[in-house]
């Protein structure tokens, strides 16, 4: 059983391990020319590491994460803890799985060596789909440089801009949040000794948060400050911007942020877009994964892990496939029923922390304990042992 993944990103490569440890044929198309991630930070929940380590990748992690002690919510300008929530070792107790900070190209790397050490799948470089057709039960794949593949599964892993999307169910219609945000990375040896905590420290304020912590074993600290904007027209993590506009837009909050902004050599700032959930996903033998499917705000620290869930659940039911349990499309229809809410729930979650983060002064003691009931439910959730042979 041959399967096609659209893109090399965090998703595709999760979905490629998770494949070929079911004994699916995997090739990857990636379009651009060599491997990459774009971006910086990114934050891995219980419900991730879970299925990274059951690939095998915990070591690997390890070597390049930086564990957080904790999660703080803090006042933009007092600097008071206005909830927390444990982490760290709380989250190896409560969970059985760590809780890290990594910056996303070490995630990226580790992925791609594991795939190239355990030769899970063949990536071809440089191959930008354009379509696909599917008869007969077969998906006849075309790229840009004229290949065809023939292959018995399509999955889209290919992003907030998925062509696979595009061509199954047309353009999307994205929203303008009325939020923009900025993002940099800080050498540690370019702040204070110890200036930053050892934690995920979310500040709320008035018309915007800002979120720092530590990534690369503790070397580099992540900064996101997100505010609200009238309007925008980008929607690219590539942007560049002028620190000395971030410094600007951030004027008048803790001095602590000050000294961290002023840090900062260099960011890129671009503007946040919302989309609904999706009702459909898939059609006959191609589906999507991950952003192509339900693109989030990134207000949960979920975008990276919903899409983990997605592959080890993927592969789980074309294991099933293969081993001639379900038909192909069972198995896809059986994925969606299985992934929708969830990933509709967290995508709804996101939105609403847009407003939570942005009005300090409307923020209930309520409001602070629900935040930390739902990461409970979310960080428990098992994708490795869902029941795939039964429908949902």
């Amino acid at each position: 059983m041959h399967v096609i993944i659209a893109g090399a990103g965090l998703g595709g490569l999760t979905f490629a391990l998770a494949a070929a440890r079911q004994g699916l044929e995997v090739t990857v198309l990636e379009q651009a020319e060599r491997l990459g991630e774009v971006g910086a930070g990114i934050q891995l929940s219980a419900n991730g590491t879970r299925v990274l380590h059951g690939l095998g990748l915990g070591p690997a992690l390890e070597a390049v994460a930086f564990r957080p002690g904790r999660g703080e919510v803090r006042h933009y300008q007092s600097g008071a803890v206005l909830s927390s929530r444990e982490l760290g070792e709380s989250s190896v107790r409560r969970f059985g799985f760590p809780y890290y900070h990594l910056h996303r190209a070490d995630l990226h790397a580790a992925l791609v060596a594991t795939v190239e050490e355990r030769q899970a799948a063949t990536i071809c470089l440089g191959e930008r789909l354009t379509g696909f057709s599917q008869r007969g039960g077969a998906v006849t794949v075309h790229t840009e440089a004229g290949t065809r593949f023939s292959v018995d599964v399509l999955v889209g892993c290919d992003g907030i801009h998925s062509k696979v999307r595009e061509c199954l169910f047309g353009a999307d219609a994205p929203r303008f949040t009325g939020c923009v945000a900025w993002r940099t990375t800080i050498p540690v040896e370019r702040l204070p000794p110890r200036h930053v905590r050892p934690v995920a420290s979310n500040w709320i304020g008035r018309g915007g948060h800002f979120v720092h912590y530590y990534v690369r074993r503790g070397e580099l600290v992540n900064c996101v400050g997100c505010l609200d904007c009238e309007a925008w027209t980008e929607e690219s993590w590539s942007a560049r911007g002028q620190p000395s506009e971030l410094a600007r837009d951030f004027q008048g909050w803790h001095p602590d942020l000050q000294v961290l902004i002023g840090a900062a050599e260099s960011c890129f700032r671009w503007g946040l877009f919302d989309r609904d959930p999706m009702p459909r996903w898939s059609a006959g033998a191609i589906t999507l994964l991950g952003d192509a499917c339900h693109p989030m705000l990134p207000f949960m620290a979920q975008g990276a892990v919903m899409a983990i869930e997605d592959a080890s659940v993927l592969a789980r039911l074309l294991g099933a496939v293969r081993c001639g349990r379900l038909p192909v499309p069972v198995a896809l229809e059986r994925y969606e029923s299985l992934r929708q809410e969830r990933t509709a729930t967290v995508q709804r979650m996101a939105r609403a922390n847009l407003e939570f983060f942005h009005d300090v002064d409307a923020a209930t003691e309520e409001q602070l304990n629900g935040h930390r009931a739902a990461h409970e439910w979310l960080y428990g959730y098992d994708a490795t042992t869902l029941p795939v042979d039964r429908e949902a």
